[in-house]
């Protein structure tokens, strides 16, 4: 447990049997552990040097915890503040000091496209974007285990399916799984290629489009060719449909799941109408107005009424 902060198992172990104890002599040091005399006595000397404990034969006491301890979890924070700025800086030197082809970086190894995949996930701050073809290979959807580690921290997470992706093995166990770990999953017919972008800086995608099991990838950078590839996904994350996860099946949004009183609903918000009054005009109560439009903006993924005129009008809901 200590040795993050720069403890070795045996150190650890010494110096928790004198925290124990609160004074021990070498011999009883070494009856607890099992550890031999010398190894014992080399461990103490370094305890000592690095202010964990004090005293010598015949008795040793160990420092309180919370001073020794404390300042050691201190250093090795600062240590890691400093390690963190040197990264970010050598990022920022790799970025804006290159020559114009560090934009586009090729993978052919397939190990190497693995830990490139991890990576860019274990790295991401805010949100991951991806395309998924059928039949995945070079990293099935099983092994992506970076991909729940990223959900738990907070890290949003959209997926543009390809509809033929459900005939896979497990597939529906594996969407459903997605799903209730917060990601968002919209459908379409066909997914062009697979592609990921993370955070809007770096997208991973097949050096081969027509290819989908080779391992050969370019990654891509901060850049113009970038810029185009997000807009792409944006445009295709807005044609597809929402799936969601029904009692015994996946279920995908259509425009067609409105029936006439959605319709009627729309069209009376979207004339510019009160709550009150549209419920007037339609026979309705207001709770049952307030939940057909929860219902509505839960069909067009949105989060305000705003955003539901946007995509019904879009999507010629009304």
């Amino acid at each position: 447990m200590l040795e993050p902060i720069g403890l070795d198992a045996a150190e650890e172990d010494v110096y928790r049997q004198l925290v124990a104890r609160r004074l021990a002599r070498a011999e009883d040091l070494a009856e607890a552990t099992g550890r031999c005399a010398a190894e014992i006595g080399d461990v103490l000397a370094s305890l000592i040097e690095r202010g964990l404990a004090s005293g010598g034969d015949p008795v040793f006491v160990p420092a309180p915890p919370s001073v020794s301890l404390g300042a050691l979890l201190r250093r090795r924070q600062a240590d890691l503040r400093d390690a963190e700025f040197a990264v970010a800086a050598l990022a920022e030197e790799y970025r804006t000091s290159g020559l114009p082809n560090d934009v586009i970086e090729i993978l052919t190894d397939v190990q190497a496209v693995r830990r490139r995949f991890f990576q860019i996930q274990e790295a991401a701050r805010d949100e991951v974007c991806s395309m998924v073809v059928p039949d995945l290979r070079v990293v099935p959807h099983r092994k992506n285990t970076a991909e729940g580690a990223a959900l738990r921290r907070g890290v949003r997470y959209r997926a543009l399916l390809d509809r033929r992706a459900f005939s896979g093995p497990d597939m529906t166990d594996d969407i459903r799984a997605s799903l209730a770990a917060g990601q968002q999953i919209r459908v379409v017919d066909t997914v062009p290629i697979k592609m990921m972008i993370v955070d809007g800086e770096t997208a991973l995608l097949p050096l081969y489009g027509d290819r989908h099991d080779s391992p050969a990838s370019v990654l891509i950078h901060r850049s113009g060719l970038l810029s185009v590839l997000i807009s792409y996904f944006e445009a295709e994350w807005e044609r597809g449909y929402p799936l969601r996860a029904g009692p015994s099946e996946l279920i995908e949004t259509h425009p067609d799941d409105l029936d006439d009183l959605d319709r009627q609903v729309l069209a009376l918000l979207l004339s510019g109408l009160t709550d009150q009054a549209v419920a007037g005009q339609l026979g309705l109560s207001a709770r049952t107005l307030h939940r057909r439009i929860r219902q509505l903006m839960g069909k067009a993924g949105v989060d305000s009424r705003i955003q539901l005129g946007w995509v019904a009008a879009r999507k010629q809901w009304a």
